[in-house]
């Protein structure tokens, strides 16, 4: 369908930096122009398309080049050796584009050895017929032709190619402010800038620009009238707007926009592995770069970083303003797991704490029960029962899903899904790694509260006895002390009637002695009594420990059957 086209040297305005989607072979097609073009680009690139090929082929032609009536303004690039089929493929794509860009920048060896690409920066009457061609030969006075080059080592030589095609009627002129042998090296901003105070026409700057920051700074460094992106639109399509990361609106427009145009799947993913590149970890990139289907790579993005949805929900949260970063949704979406078993894993640890406090060796029994006896454990002690019980419910409900998580991930199905598809085993291998993890946080954090609730009372029992035992030893020495007493009063008395005088003595020393003997029989008694009970008390606390040391045995074999378990299942 035939479009119209618009005069885009108007988007040249002074003092405005045009925002450009540099051209990338097999990236830079319909679905991801479509991309960025919600995300503040101004103008976007096709792929380089070699015109004899091109030109040559219908298959060629439908697969290299193909649009939209929203795909504008678009700029189609060409890689040729020859000024009239140069000529000849911007006539063809004329009407659905609104200009044509000649690339003198590619450094790569078959480009260059079939005479395209950065080697024509060396043949500028070349370069000044190509564009003269096209110029002449398109029946469109707004359509544009402009070129791409990279610098020579010696500028002046780069200046007089630019001062050629701008004489041939070139529309703009895109820099690369590196040479062709030149990589990753730093960017010759201030050749950028001398080719730009050469020329009358815009000048665009390309190399390293991977935030917004870098566009404006390149600007005010060069002059230039717009920037040019390339690996910085790759990882994030979002980033002339201004986003810092690639927000999840983006992802998930990539996946709607990939799936209705049909994608190829390995554009598609590589897509994504460039944009969730910075944000995920080596072993979730190897995951994720393991998938190989469309569908669980949706299922990946759901699982990791959440729906759509999740967007509204994150602005909520955080009072964002959408879209959000992929990073802030993905610890969003992981928020409530995260937040359950750190939780969780913290409790255990107080847990522990707190047993190795109880069983401090320099606090006895006697003085732990004299804290527990304070004003504030009294206040608590109304409610210790309803939280006891609440945390055994909720580490309950834990522990069972952590255990239906492990079965899920360690079932049959799984395993016939991993067989089907080899590459996700990494993938379930760590969601059962995670479950396992869970299972045994839970589980070990349910037997040590039910250990610690234990102690508490063994403690409190151990300083009731300890006091009883210290009472009985007081009574025992009174009545030890009660019984010397007398058995000194019983030798005074058998003095008396050894040297008593007369029968009168005799009778009131028996009758003193018979009293007396009397009340020592009573009081003997009394502390048999006495003795009797104390044993009793004993024999019942001595059962009653017995038994608490049984139920402590019991839930050490209950911890140690489940720790099989879980070694069971982990084989």
């Amino acid at each position: 369908m035939k479009m119209t086209t618009t005069n885009m040297m108007d988007m040249f305005e002074e003092g405005k930096v045009l925002k450009i989607c540099a051209p990338m072979v097999r990236y830079s097609k319909l679905a991801f122009r479509s991309l960025v073009r919600k995300f503040d680009c101004d103008i976007c690139f096709t792929p380089m398309i070699v015109a004899p090929d091109f030109m040559r082929s219908v298959k060629a032609r439908d697969s290299e080049f193909t649009t939209n009536e929203a795909d504008r303004p678009l700029i189609v690039q060409f890689a040729a050796s020859d000024a009239q089929t140069l000529a000849d493929a911007a006539c063809v794509v004329a009407p659905f584009s609104d200009g044509v860009d000649l690339n003198c920048g590619c450094p790569q060896r078959w480009a260059m050895s079939e005479g395209y690409g950065a080697c024509l920066i060396n043949k500028p009457e070349l370069v000044k017929d190509m564009v003269r061609h096209v110029r002449n030969q398109v029946d469109n006075p707004n359509y544009t032709a402009s070129i791409k080059i990279r610098i020579h080592k010696d500028l002046r030589r780069t200046v007089d190619l630019c001062q050629k095609a701008e004489a041939a009627g070139v529309s703009w002129i895109t820099v690369h402010g590196r040479t062709a042998e030149e990589r990753h090296q730093p960017v010759h901003f201030d050749a950028i800038k001398t080719i730009k105070d050469s020329l009358s026409v815009p000048v665009i700057a390309n190399g390293d620009i991977k935030t917004l920051r870098d566009v404006e700074t390149t600007h005010q460094l060069t002059g230039v009238d717009g920037v040019m992106a390339a690996r910085g639109l790759l990882s994030n399509p979002a980033m002339f707007a201004g986003y810092n990361e690639t927000p999840l609106e983006c992802v998930w427009d990539w996946v709607d926009l990939a799936t209705n145009q049909g994608t190829p799947f390995t554009c598609f993913h590589q897509h994504l592995i460039y944009m969730l590149e910075r944000v995920s970890s080596q072993p979730e990139r190897k995951v994720f770069n393991s998938l190989h289907s469309t569908a669980a790579v949706i299922d990946y993005l759901h699982n990791t970083y959440g729906s759509p949805d999740t967007q509204t929900v994150v602005c909520l949260l955080f009072s964002f303003q959408p879209p959000v970063s992929l990073s802030v949704c993905r610890r969003t979406v992981l928020l409530e797991m995260t937040l359950q078993w750190t939780a969780v894993a913290l409790f255990l640890y107080v847990e522990i704490g707190v047993l190795l406090i109880l069983c401090l060796p320099f606090i006895s029994a006697t003085r732990w029960q004299c804290i527990f006896q304070l004003r504030i454990w009294n206040k608590m002690a109304r409610f210790w029962n309803k939280f006891f019980l609440a945390m055994i419910i909720i580490l309950i409900v834990l522990f069972l899903d952590a255990l239906r998580e492990v079965r899920k991930y360690s079932g049959a199905g799984n395993s016939m899904d991993a067989n089907l598809h080899p590459n996700m085993f990494d993938h379930l291998h760590m969601k059962l790694f995670r479950a396992q993890r869970n299972l045994y946080i839970s589980g070990f954090t349910l037997f040590l509260w039910l250990v610690l609730r234990r102690v508490i009372t063994l403690i409190n029992q151990l300083a009731t006895e300890s006091g009883t035992t210290a009472s009985l030893q007081t009574k025992a020495e009174c009545a030890n002390q009660t019984a010397k007493k007398y058995m000194e009063d019983n030798e005074l008395l058998k003095q008396t009637l050894m040297y008593g005088k007369g029968d009168k003595a005799t009778a009131e020393g028996n009758e003193l002695l018979r009293s007396e003997g009397e009340k020592l029989r009573g009081e003997l008694k009394g502390s048999e009594e006495a003795l009797k009970k104390s044993q009793s008390e004993m024999e019942a606390m001595k059962k009653q420990s017995y038994g608490l040391t049984k139920e402590y045995d019991r839930l050490l074999n209950e911890h140690q059957n489940l720790q099989e378990i879980g070694d069971k299942k982990d084989d």
